[in-house]
């Protein structure tokens, strides 16, 4: 009989555990768009706007200093909101594997962004968005979730006494 209470549970747990997935990834989304507002506005205001732009012709470092920026929006929305459950006691340890996982999501976005404006010679402001913002964006995010929910928060929290 136990066997068979086992058999019609797991599904519903199977289901249950897709649906926290889903919003756990719903929330991943919102909060990465909140910090791709950042990213793209702040790497096209130093890139773009002013006379002459703060880093005008410096498509690179623009990207660093807006992708810096918006890691720090995304670490707070991703700590607080979307894997409150799993965020680690140590706020320090887990900014330090977070920004790790960023850095080699920003080398994907930034290795984009090389070589179609470098290699391929397309340096256009829309070349250098597509390439940075949103082949770069879509690689570096599909790591970042995998890296994040496997290496930053992975704290179990203590379950609660009903």
């Amino acid at each position: 009989m136990a066997t068979a209470d086992r058999q019609v549970r797991a599904p519903g747990r199977l289901r249950a555990a897709a649906a926290a997935l889903i919003a756990q990834l719903a929330k991943f989304g919102v909060v990465g768009a909140v910090a791709y507002v950042v990213d793209v506005g702040l790497f096209n205001l130093l890139s773009y706007v002013g006379s002459p732009p703060l880093l005008a012709g410096q498509p690179l470092l623009a990207k660093v200093a807006s992708t810096g920026v918006a890691t720090v929006v995304a670490w707070l929305g991703n700590r607080y909101w979307t894997f409150r459950h799993n965020r680690r006691p140590d706020r320090v340890r887990e900014f330090v594997l977070y920004l790790i996982m960023c850095t080699i999501g920003l080398l994907i976005a930034l290795s984009c962004l090389w070589v179609s404006h470098y290699l391929l010679g397309f340096t256009s402001p829309l070349a250098d968005n597509i390439s940075a913002n949103v082949v770069g964006l879509v690689a570096g995010t599909a790591f970042r979730f995998w890296a994040y929910k496997r290496f930053v928060f992975t704290h179990q929290a203590e379950p609660r006494l009903a």
